[in-house]
């Protein structure tokens, strides 16, 4: 693929930049399917209960878990904990019995979570810009960049949950702007959804740069919201903005 650069919106000098990791840094899509295969097998094999427990069961208890709480959804692990916590208990299982084997659960979920083959080119644009301005990570999701070799380019990782809602709500942006120390019109978050990355990013006041890999078109994305600053089609255009 052709690399290509679009501004769409006056660029200020960048300060700092903010990453989602999930389809921003990698292909992420594979990592996720492997990763429910794999936990499903483990809480098949480990508890004999849930050994005919398929996906559309998890689905249904989250969606039960969710609809009793609707803003779990702001911290997908405990989200996933607490489904198979609930469904160790219904199926005989105390409260201690339950809570070591959602832990259990979840230790497995994790290795998978973040068993991520990270493109070169990642690694050589990250470098590059973080030899140049500060980098952060915003993530709505639970894989670990300590485990897959990303952490260091980082100054810090900010998930949803633990440090505040999920984007498109602004906590992480306004977080990520306070630890920076950087005006928020001079940070550039860069992520692959228009949604969560894009309008997130804008409606709190800073720069947004839209990485679209899958060849998409603005004007007929049915999540377009707003547009971003600047939208590329390969990381490795962003060298091209320090």
């Amino acid at each position: 693929m052709c690399s290509t650069l679009h501004f769409y919106r006056p660029l200020n000098a960048i300060g700092a930049f903010t990453f989602d990791l999930d389809d921003t840094l990698y292909d992420n899509h594979p990592v996720i399917m492997r990763t429910e295969r794999e936990s499903l097998a483990f809480l098949q094999q480990n508890f004999e209960p849930l050994r005919d427990w398929q996906s559309p069961d998890w689905q249904r208890l989250r969606a039960e878990l969710r609809s009793e709480n609707p803003e779990i959804y702001h911290d997908v692990t405990a989200w996933r904990w607490q489904a198979v916590h609930l469904a160790l208990t219904r199926n005989g299982f105390n409260h201690a019995q339950a809570s070591a084997g959602a832990d259990s659960a979840m230790e497995n979920f994790a290795y998978w979570r973040s068993q991520i083959t990270v493109p070169e080119s990642t690694h050589k644009t990250l470098q590059a810009l973080a030899e140049k301005a500060p980098l952060a990570a915003i993530t709505n999701g639970n894989a670990d960049p300590n485990l897959f070799g990303l952490a260091d380019y980082f100054a810090f990782i900010l998930r949803s949950g633990p440090d505040g809602r999920a984007k498109p709500y602004n906590d992480m942006y306004c977080a990520a702007q306070q630890r920076l120390n950087v005006p928020m019109g001079n940070i550039l978050h860069v992520g692959d959804d228009l949604t969560t990355d894009v309008a997130g990013a804008v409606r709190c006041g800073m720069q947004a740069c839209w990485i679209n890999d899958r060849e998409r078109s603005l004007t007929t994305a049915s999540d377009s919201r707003l547009l971003p600053h600047v939208e590329i089609s390969r990381l490795d255009s962003l060298t091209a903005l320090i």
